[in-house]
């Protein structure tokens, strides 16, 4: 019997890959136990252990930080053999006490309107790992089973398709700082907050977002380290890379053999918070229906609610963390236009997004990604 798999998200979609763009070869992929033996008896120095906490076997990277040492010319030098994970992307499978299918949007391919038929490809990719999502979904089945166990205890269980339908209701005051900056107040203020007290407010401090906001982006900026830092792979697929130290960020660009080529320097605290124009927003509202819809999402959100003790109702740490979600947004779409002037527009939108997804998804949640 086929496991059941929510493919909402793909539906009436399509998925290219775009010539010389290789964004997705800068992610270190996982070598699962049954595709080892090629590595081991074809490329036996190709294959480490990763760096991250829960290690595993994954393909060697170019220099240790650079793209995947497969990756010759921004073509796959194994493309008919490689792993699992290369095969899935841009289609991320999350699993908390369902399956649901994400589109990774920081993959131009997803853009372009063209290639093949996405919820085709996923079915597919679905099928050939039945059996890992079916052993993952009873594991994580039982995690969320806990977890709504805890909250209905704690008294901070709230019913999610209704916070869900609120958000839909309000997305395009989603996409106004003042309306964002009263929320993320709310969330902070009420025991139990509902979108039917916020009302934006005109004299909202756009200092103190726009620090809230600069200090969630240089959080996932601070490191050394390539493989840990926002990319982003601009139109004609240049690999930039953001890293902060202090408040200073520094742009450089990574070429194909792994070396980084500095491009500027900007002080965080002189890029200014920008609300987008109407295009722009309805860009950006498109996208937090995109978010509100997520399993991952809530996943994340679940896991700051177990990180910190249960403290605070669940409608209070879903909005919260969806304003945070959008201002880090708009924070990084500023960055951007400082840099390389794509306004906050409807493209500069589309630009930021690009920019942020692959993050967003990869952010810890209480479930999985297989």
């Amino acid at each position: 019997m086929a496991i059941e798999v929510d493919y909402s998200d793909v539906a009436g979609k399509k998925a290219d890959c775009p010539e010389g763009c290789g964004m997705c070869c800068l992610c270190q992929p996982e070598v699962l136990p049954e595709e080892r033996a090629f590595f081991r008896t074809k490329y036996p120095k190709m294959m480490v252990k990763s760096k991250c906490a829960d290690q595993h076997f994954a393909l060697a990277m170019k220099k240790g930080r650079g793209s995947c040492v497969f990756l010759n010319g921004r073509r796959c030098d194994i493309y008919q053999n490689r792993t699992t994970y290369c095969r899935q992307f841009p289609y991320h499978f999350y699993i908390s006490d369902r399956i649901k299918v994400e589109l990774d949007l920081s993959c131009r391919g997803v853009w372009t309107g063209k290639g093949n038929d996405a919820e085709e490809e996923a079915r597919a990719l679905a099928q050939a790992s039945e059996r890992r999502l079916t052993m993952t979904l009873k594991e994580a089945s039982s995690v969320y089973k806990e977890f709504y166990s805890i909250c209905k205890e704690t008294g901070v269980m709230c019913d999610v398709s209704q916070l869900r339908m609120s958000v839909s209701e309000n997305l395009k005051n989603f996409t106004n700082l003042a309306y964002i900056a009263k929320a993320m107040d709310l969330s902070l203020e009420e025991p139990k907050m509902s979108l039917e007290r916020v009302t934006a407010d005109s004299k909202f401090d756009l200092k103190n977002l726009t620090e809230a906001a600069m200090e969630a982006s240089l959080g996932s900026m601070g490191s050394n380290d390539p493989l840990n830092v926002p990319v982003y792979c601009d139109p004609k697929y240049n690999w930039n890379m953001f890293m902060a130290n202090g408040n200073t960020i520094e742009l450089t660009v990574m070429d194909d053999d792994g070396d980084l080529h500095h491009k500027g320097f900007v002080d965080a605290r002189d890029i200014e918070l920008k609300e987008p124009d109407e295009n722009g927003k309805k860009v950006l509202a498109d996208y937090i229906s995109i978010l509100n819809g997520r399993d991952s999402f809530l996943g994340n959100v679940f896991y700051m609610m177990d990180e910190l003790g249960y403290e605070d109702d669940m409608a209070n740490s879903y909005y919260g963390a969806l304003c945070a979600t959008i201002i880090d947004l708009l924070w990084r779409a500023s960055l951007l236009d400082h840099f390389f002037g794509t306004g906050m527009g409807a493209e500069g939108m589309k630009e930021a997004i690009i920019f942020y997804d692959m993050d967003r998804l990869d952010a810890p949640t209480i479930g999985a990604f297989v």
